[in-house]
């Protein structure tokens, strides 16, 4: 890959990442030498559910979208990809297709490698596999202590923890605020939390009312960080 083609800004989001920054200089070059750069517009496709796998992904830019479809045909909100982070490699170890729709959610740079150099790359740097079953594992955790949010805690703190989160990924900081940079609507917030849309409408007026958030369209603003922390322990 001509690392050029990536702006200055993307490649920064690219080498800083918590999981790729931790890779060793050697395993990094590999990595990016075997890459290109795809670049998608908002609500592009990426992949489709029961697709094989053929790529492995890094997010530089904007973020990917993960979905489901439900049983009404409604597309259903998982999680959104962001900037510094490595996915798709599952589906490329146990060679099963892909389990979820995935889109470009506003203008996206993503850094892909082909399957056939993601083997190369696992043979030729065996610590690849040491690294990658370290990020499965904390995606595993991640994953039960959001099914242990969701059955343990109220709404309020799971959206007081969701909002932290977004602003730690894609906050702006406007002198004491915190803008979130990612465009969501409450509806998107609803599916991230199983929640209906009238109710986090509900708990986010109250946020206001704490002083904790400001509520723009399609923006959040988090305007007291402490105060967000301590609804989300409630």
């Amino acid at each position: 890959m001509n690392i050029l083609s990536l702006t200055p800004s993307e490649r920064e989001q690219i080498d800083t990442g918590p999981w790729f920054s931790r890779l060793s200089e050697p395993l990094q070059q590999d990595i990016l030498q075997r890459a290109y750069v795809r670049r998608l517009s908002d609500g592009a496709l990426l992949t489709c559910r029961g697709e094989p796998a053929e790529e492995w992904v890094g997010v530089a830019k904007g973020a990917v979208r993960v979905s489901s479809v439900s049983l009404t045909g409604k597309q259903i909100s998982l999680t959104y990809v962001e900037p510094g982070t490595w996915f798709g490699d599952i589906a490329l170890f146990d060679g099963l297709p892909r389990t979820h729709d995935a889109h470009a959610h506003g203008d996206t740079t993503l850094l892909c490698v082909r399957k056939a150099d993601f083997r190369a790359l696992l043979q030729a740097h065996t610590e690849l596999y040491e690294a990658l079953l370290r990020l499965n594992c904390r995606r595993l955790r991640l994953m039960f202590d959001a099914i242990e949010d969701l059955n343990t805690r109220p709404l309020a703190a799971r959206l007081a923890k969701q909002v932290l989160l977004l602003a730690r990924s894609y906050g702006v900081h406007e002198g004491d605020e915190i803008r979130i940079g990612l465009q969501l609507a409450q509806e998107d917030l609803a599916q991230l939390l199983g929640a209906s849309r009238q109710r986090v409408n509900q708990e986010l007026k109250s946020f206001e009312r704490e002083g904790a958030v400001r509520v723009e369209p399609t923006r959040l603003v988090v305007l007291n960080k402490d105060r967000l922390m301590a609804i989300a322990a409630r």
